[in-house]
């Protein structure tokens, strides 16, 4: 398995913004550096809508990864936290960022069942304790053509999967996302059938680069994305990466996700990022990376896989993955 470096803090530091925004100056990469007085900035940015119920995260101590890190400059916070698709919260980019602070995510349970010999339910307690946390530096890559990397803080699902001691007919695991009527605006639209609801393939979801994720640069998720727990796969599209989950089950077929009911044609159950199946709609050859430079910024050339061929290659051997997409 390859292995991607970059300067880390001590094991014993927890990961404030000055770490990871120190790795954007020293890969001497355009940008502005972040302080807490910069962050402080950023936020009187905020649309007025959500500014009065924003209050600052709390902070997620976690251990930087040995094996999973990324030599490239992080995306700035503001950036990856203003910038996101959650459709709960409408289809415009800057929606979540405005309307998620009505998201309710205290109390919060996920439950575990399906093809499982001990289905169980987790509160956030008992998921943040389940194992040791640490911050995996990992690139992501939306579908519609733009990419970021982001410093998640989190730990192998399999971790959690485990605990229910999945049955010989699991062969799937399927992901569902929170409904909340009164919270959520974007449910009012008819273009996902809610909840949102997405799968992998068992191997997949247990493979260790797919990450169980309650936070980012060093703090909890904001709501925005995808709080208080959300599922990383970064050899796949974003959208694979479910937003908010309630529940996680084990199914023996595999299960429809929501973007697969809605635009059977353009979107498989598969969604790795493959640079040489072009979506109907535009070609996937190329990529922006979010936070350099703007829109005058040259375009990226889209890595297999995400970059993550040597993790997750032999996962597709033997498979056609243009027919497979």
């Amino acid at each position: 398995m390859s292995t991607y470096r970059y300067p880390r803090p001590d094991s014993s530091e927890i990961t404030p913004e000055p770490v990871w925004q120190s790795r954007r100056d020293w890969m001497k990469t355009a940008g502005i550096a972040m302080s807490s007085a910069a962050i402080g900035g950023a936020l009187g940015s905020i649309p007025s809508m959500s500014l009065a119920a924003t209050a600052p995260l709390a902070s997620l101590p976690s251990s930087p990864s040995k094996q999973y890190v990324l030599m490239e400059p992080a995306t700035p916070f503001k950036d990856a936290s203003s910038y996101n698709n959650f459709y709960e919260f409408g289809m415009d980019k800057a929606d979540p960022e405005r309307y998620a602070h009505t998201l309710q995510t205290t109390p919060w349970t996920i439950r575990i069942e399906g093809e499982v010999a001990a289905p169980k339910t987790f509160d956030m307690d008992a998921l943040r304790t389940l194992a040791p946390l640490e911050e995996r530096v990992y690139r992501m890559r939306c579908v519609e053509g733009w990419s970021m990397v982001i410093p998640w803080v989190g730990y192998s699902l399999s971790a959690l999967l485990k605990q229910v001691q999945p049955t010989g007919n699991a062969k799937y695991v399927e992901f569902i996302s929170a409904v909340q009527e009164k919270n959520m605006p974007g449910l009012s639209s008819r273009s996902i059938d809610w909840p949102y609801v997405e799968g992998l393939r068992l191997d997949e979801a247990m493979h260790p680069l797919t990450l169980l994720t309650m936070g980012m640069y060093g703090k909890v998720l904001p709501n925005q994305n995808g709080a208080p727990v959300r599922l990383v796969v970064p050899w796949k599209y974003g959208f694979k990466s479910a937003k908010s989950i309630v529940a996680i089950r084990f199914v023996e077929k595999q299960p429809s996700s929501s973007w697969m009911k809605s635009i059977p044609s353009e979107y498989g159950f598969y969604s790795n990022v493959n640079p040489e199946v072009s979506h109907p709609r535009w070609s996937q050859a190329t990529e922006r990376r979010i936070g350099e430079d703007g829109l005058f910024a040259p375009k990226r050339k889209t890595l297999m896989f995400n970059g993550y061929g040597n993790e997750v290659a032999s996962l597709y051997q033997g498979m056609d993955l243009r027919k497979n997409f």
